[in-house]
């Protein structure tokens, strides 16, 4: 009880009710202890009174009802219910619910009375519940996705068809980044200084746009890039020139450019384009929709953030001009990405999609495999 009435960290309700009972214990009287306690004489009376019924457990509170719940458990199953619901079902012109959607539609439906937002924010959160976010996806329609995404994935580990690259094999991502514009702003950017962010005049003035295509090496991460004026099949193969007569690629065994399906590289004919063109070089697509396994993106969300935002540049030369000294400094710095997405995470990937796709489409996609 000591322990209680006097630790630092002891409660305050607890701290003092045990001081109560300990004051009680020399015998001192009521009023005496509720002068040194500075509680009042009816709270002195109260405690002392339960102690003496049921010892130290009768010190701690009693179960108490609270107010009455203004809403029952089915009112809240059916407000979770519709929130997971979209909006569409239930012909209310919204994209997605918000909380104060929400609770105007439940009043309006006769689930509940008066609501407010936040009530309805607190029953959400019981279940994570967060009906106004999104996430994009889209179903797998390349029938050799994964023998080609394992491929480009292989080639990040430095093998191709089962066998390891050599010391001259090199490994080349590659793509484009069409239209960064030249946005002259009406009135000079304005540094940032203290408690005040960089701020940037909204008002601009447009003056063209480039088309950046790089090139990355995978494995000793260097970087080839150039602007031109605008993508295409000639565009492209001035990059893979730029990058085959530089050595150590010109001299090279081999030489594997990563490539999405864009329309500069697309098919068979690009792949025996650029073979005619440069015999050690292999063109390698990515899966349709699978970008993403190329490293260049990485590189282009580089540029997209410490370059390119916010734009601001008096022409396009200006824009080739930062472009080209990003590329050295980078360049001079740079170590290669830690991919870490193998064939392992790929099986994976591709079990939890054929979980969440159609029967119909799973039926289609085996077709489409065996053919």
């Amino acid at each position: 009880m000591k322990r209680v009435a006097y630790g630092h960290k002891s409660a305050y309700q607890a701290r003092m009710r045990a001081q109560v009972v300990l004051h009680a214990a020399r015998g001192r009287s009521n009023a005496r202890i509720a002068r040194e306690t500075g509680m009042h004489l009816d709270t002195v009376r109260r405690w002392r009174s339960r102690f003496a019924d049921g010892r130290i457990p009768a010190l701690a509170d009693r179960k108490r009802s609270g107010r009455p719940a203004r809403f029952t458990p089915l009112q809240v199953a059916q407000a979770k219910a519709l929130a997971c619901q979209l909006p569409a079902e239930s012909r209310v012109p919204l994209s997605r619910w918000s909380c104060p959607e929400l609770a105007a539609e439940l009043t309006a439906r006769g689930i509940t009375g008066t609501i407010s937002a936040s009530t309805v924010r607190r029953w959400l959160h019981q279940d994570a519940l967060k009906p106004w976010q999104y996430r994009s996806w889209i179903f797998i329609t390349d029938p050799a996705f994964r023998a080609k995404a394992q491929r480009v994935l292989d080639l990040h580990a430095r093998t191709f068809e089962d066998t390891p690259l050599g010391e001259d094999e090199y490994v080349i991502s590659a793509d484009e980044k069409t239209s960064i514009q030249a946005r002259c702003r009406c009135h000079p950017t304005l540094a940032p200084g203290q408690a005040r962010a960089m701020r940037v005049n909204h008002t601009y003035g447009r003056g063209g746009a480039v088309a950046y295509l790089a090139a990355y090496d995978v494995h000793r991460a260097q970087v080839f890039g150039r602007c031109e004026s605008t993508t295409g099949i000639l565009p492209f193969m001035n990059l893979v020139e730029q990058v085959m007569t530089a050595e150590p690629y010109a001299s090279a065994k081999r030489v594997f450019f990563v490539v999405d399906n864009g329309s500069s590289h697309r098919g068979k004919k690009a792949i025996d384009r650029l073979a005619t063109r440069f015999p050690t070089a292999v063109l390698v697509h990515t899966p349709v929709h699978a970008s993403w396994l190329n490293q260049i993106e990485i590189f282009f969300s580089i540029v997209q953030r410490k370059v390119v935002t916010p734009n601001d540049f008096t022409d396009l030369n200006e824009v080739r001009n930062r472009l080209r000294a990003f590329e050295d400094r980078y360049n001079a710095t740079a170590q290669p990405f830690q991919w870490r997405f193998t064939t392992s995470d790929l099986d994976d990937l591709l079990a939890r999609i054929d979980r969440h796709e159609p029967a119909d489409r799973q039926e289609e996609s085996s077709i489409a495999l065996a053919a």
